[in-house]
């Protein structure tokens, strides 16, 4: 059981943005590096941070085992999530999948993420598709200023998505995600006199999808895919009526895929993804006066200007000089940029469209939360039935995400009319 002592309006507002850290394991610590001058300083981190950090989660196992990649591999039943512009493509009626994520098992024992997601073909060129995610943050005990409980609530979240896909010639395709989500993290708890309320928001995805099964490798036929996904642009939420309020989590998605075919039985697919938040870096404040921006942007934007501004706004290393003036180390900004970029990639080897082995990494920079972690996973498929499971390694210490084990159930259904359907990827 955990505990959130004084939650005034402030606390509310820090809960929700708190989530983030315990999501992703935050264990990064200041390091040492050198300017150009010679000069050696620490550099601290500045992770961004949003509400609702949940709607990042891989949710799916056969993603998750290949270092949270999936824009860009074949359609799936989490297609929704990674990108809808792939259900066109698919060459299956219609797929179902069930994924249950024990989460956080490292610090406690009651959080999970779960996953019901699908799609359905509605001729050669359209599909649609649905997913409901829900996070369940188990129990947590509400307490005032002195300590004293004031009541027992099971913090929960929860996304619904709506997606069409259009194949727009044949090797192109575009998708688009409609998404609700509601945050409820205080239980509409009052405390001193300010009345909490859920997180609520409306946001949509908007993606691309190529690929080209006219590829020889080695002499080997080969598919080439790549996919684009600008996911969660919606507005902002706030979790009391006072309250800033706080951007969900934005994301530009982009990454490549290749699958060659060893020969009649075996299949080996490379993938990678690029990742980037679409929201404001934290400035870099005076110390002496807490609204003045020494480095970087202001953050408190509308939503269209934050998305673009996220492509420039890093402050950098700021120093001070001799004459108690700031300054910023050359280059550091753009540094800072490529670092809020986080690569997943890795492996997936089908035999005889029955069983699979996948094999990944993700990296993100110590200054942006330092989720490091090697991925592992299988995968089985009989007749209409498959199950995947992904194991997640840290490669970081004290990573509350180590030993995360997920689980996927999948139905899959060729076309209605009989016709017979062959898949070199899962």
């Amino acid at each position: 059981m955990r505990t959130f002592a004084n939650c005034n309006s402030i606390e509310m507002r820090k809960i929700a943005l708190g989530v983030f850290a315990g999501l992703f394991g935050l264990s990064a610590n200041a390091q040492l590096t050198s300017t150009s001058d010679g000069r050696v300083i620490q550099e601290e981190i500045n992770t961004i941070t949003t509400a609702v950090p949940f709607l990042l989660i891989s949710p799916d196992s056969r993603s998750s085992a290949i270092g949270d990649a999936g824009v860009a591999l074949s359609p799936d039943a989490s297609s929704v999530h990674w990108n809808a512009a792939k259900m066109a493509f698919s060459d299956k009626e219609f797929e179902v999948g069930m994924s249950y994520s024990p989460w956080l098992r490292q610090l406690v024992d009651d959080m999970n993420l779960a996953y019901l997601s699908g799609y359905r073909k509605l001729n050669k060129n359209q599909a649609v598709g649905a997913a409901i995610r829900f996070f369940s943050l188990g129990n947590i005990t509400f307490t005032d200023e002195t300590g004293t409980a004031i009541r027992d609530f099971r913090p929960a979240e929860f996304s619904v998505d709506a997606a069409f896909s259009q194949r727009l010639s044949e090797r192109f395709s575009g998708g688009i995600a409609a998404r609700f989500v509601n945050s409820n993290l205080t239980g509409q708890t009052t405390i001193l006199g300010v009345d909490s309320k859920p997180g609520r928001s409306v946001a949509v995805d908007v993606s691309v999808f190529y690929s080209n099964d006219d590829v020889e490798l080695g002499g080997k036929d080969a598919t080439w895919n790549w996919g684009v996904n600008v996911s969660n642009i919606g507005a902002k939420m706030s979790y009391t009526e006072t309250a800033e309020q706080d951007f969900i989590p934005a994301n530009l998605r982009l990454g490549t895929a290749l699958t060659t075919m060893l020969d009649e039985y075996n299949a080996l697919t490379f993938t990678v993804d690029f990742n980037k938040l679409l929201v404001p870096t934290p400035p870099v404040y005076s110390e002496t006066n807490r609204d003045s921006i020494v480095s970087g942007f202001d953050p408190n934007v509308g939503v269209a200007t934050a998305i673009v501004q996220s492509f420039y706004d890093a402050p950098g290393i700021v120093l001070e000089d001799e004459n108690g003036n700031f300054v910023v180390e050359n280059g550091s900004r753009f540094r800072e940029e490529l670092r809020e970029i986080n690569i997943g990639g890795g492996l997936e080897y089908w035999y005889d469209q029955q069983f699979a082995f996948r094999a990944g990494y993700f990296y993100e920079h110590f200054t942006k939360g330092n989720r490091q972690f090697l991925t592992l996973g299988a995968g089985l498929k009989y007749t209409v039935f498959a199950i995947d499971l992904s194991y997640l390694i840290s490669t970081t210490q004290q990573n509350p995400l180590a030993n995360t084990l997920r689980f996927t159930l999948r139905l899959e259904f060729d076309k209605l009319d009989g016709g017979s359907s062959t898949r070199s990827e899962g």
